[in-house]
């Protein structure tokens, strides 16, 4: 671990000591990640490969006594190359120099100041966030990180209030703190996000979420989700609604999102459909990797062009219903179409996309998790993912090819 690294994640020790119920978490992710282009891509390269070895470090502090108690929480990333030429560097899982090389290596670090009073928590630094309108990812080897504050109550019973404000970004193949996140046509750059709603989560069979999001000079976003258990079913929708506002960075918007999802569960498999629809003349756009919760929102495509319709068919089995606890399967394939980008701002920013767009995805995971003894928790996940699809959308053809090994280590100071 680098130096500076170390240095930092020491310096936390003396306000570590001064709370109570520390912990620590080391994840050790191995990561190989093979691109396949079946058509050119806007690179010109046929293919990309890139195999890395991860180390996530987190500190988590509890807090001190009295009316306000004082934490921090502290997270440390080091990647390591160990494989990757020039040729097929850029897959995501690591930040390339100025001659197009994927670097050897690359860290970072950061902290977050925590405060609590009673069931209301601040949380004020470089953190990971998880909401509907915000939700930073964690699909390569780095995880993204947001820098600003988060408010979090639970006084009400059943619910969770938050709100927050985000104004520097960390994106997943980059140890910069200011690296920012791209959407579809959207960026952060130079643009704050802001953030409030409540989720509910009783413990009948119905919830929900209702959201509000704005991007500054960009967008204001509300989500709606409603989910509902009944036996063996259950049932989620989810609802977005997105309009330009401010200075409209990205031109006009006015794109209403939605997706409908039914599973169905029995015996060790469950078989789930979904349908999902993007009315508007511009995309359903989002930044941050995971701030996307329809229902086909998958592996590699969204789903999300503008007059997209799309339906979903997975298929999930549990091993361990028959003999092999820890293996899973899942299969699913989404198909698109419908895409009409044609009535889009000209002078806006989605003009990748045509008219008539159509495509389709499949993906096919298998993995394994550990139950017992010393590698108790251990994982290992093998994905394949092809995606088709014509000229008038922007995703390429490709077949793409995840193996993913995961190790994760945790105690208390």
């Amino acid at each position: 671990m680098p130096p500076r690294l170390l240095a930092g994640l020491a310096a936390l020790a003396p306000i570590l000591a001064l709370a109570d119920d520390a912990s620590w978490s080391l994840l050790n992710r191995n990561y190989f990640l093979h691109n396949d282009y079946r058509t050119p891509s806007g690179s010109g390269q046929s293919y990309r490969q890139e195999w890395a070895q991860g180390f996530i470090g987190e500190l988590r502090s509890g807090f001190t006594e009295g009316t306000v108690g004082i934490g921090i929480d502290a997270h440390g990333f080091l990647g390591l190359k160990l494989d990757g030429g020039r040729g097929h560097a850029g897959t995501g899982l690591l930040p390339r120099d100025s001659d197009g090389r994927a670097e050897s290596t690359y860290s970072s670090a950061g902290a977050a100041l925590k405060l609590r009073a009673g069931n209301t928590l601040l949380r004020y630094g470089e953190m990971t966030v998880e909401t509907p309108v915000f939700d930073t990812g964690d699909k390569r080897l780095h995880p993204e990180y947001a820098t600003g504050w988060l408010l979090e109550n639970t006084d009400l019973p059943d619910w969770r209030l938050q709100a927050g404000r985000f104004t520097a970004f960390s994106n997943q193949d980059s140890s910069a703190s200011l690296d920012d996140f791209d959407g579809y046509g959207a960026s952060t750059r130079g643009h704050a996000i802001s953030l409030a709603g409540a989720t509910y989560s009783g413990s009948g069979a119905l919830g929900g979420a209702l959201f509000a999001g704005q991007l500054q000079d960009t967008w204001r976003q509300a989500y709606l989700n409603l989910n509902y258990h009944l036996g063996d079913w259950r049932f989620d929708g989810n609802l977005y609604d997105t309009r330009d506002t401010g200075a409209a960075s990205v031109g006009a918007i006015d794109t209403l999102a939605w997706s409908l999802a039914g599973k169905y569960r029995f015996g060790a498999q469950a078989l789930t459909l979904a349908w999902q629809k993007v009315q508007g003349d511009t995309p359903f756009d989002f930044v941050g990797g995971d701030s996307i919760y329809l229902a086909n929102s998958i592996k590699y495509a969204d789903f999300n062009g503008p007059g997209e319709r799309s339906w979903q068919l997975r298929y999930d089995l549990d091993l361990g219903g028959f003999g092999v606890p820890g293996l899973s399967l899942m299969g699913r394939y989404v198909s698109g179409r419908g895409i009409d980008g044609s009535h889009a701002p000209a002078d806006g920013a989605y003009l990748q996309y045509g008219q008539g767009g159509k495509h389709w995805e499949r993906d096919i995971d298998l993995k394994y998790v550990v139950q017992g003894g010393t590698a108790k928790n251990l994982s290992v996940s093998l994905s394949h993912v092809s995606h088709r699809g014509n000229a008038a959308q922007p995703g390429d053809d490709i077949d793409r090819v995840y193996l993913i090994v995961e190790y994760p280590l945790a105690g208390r100071f």
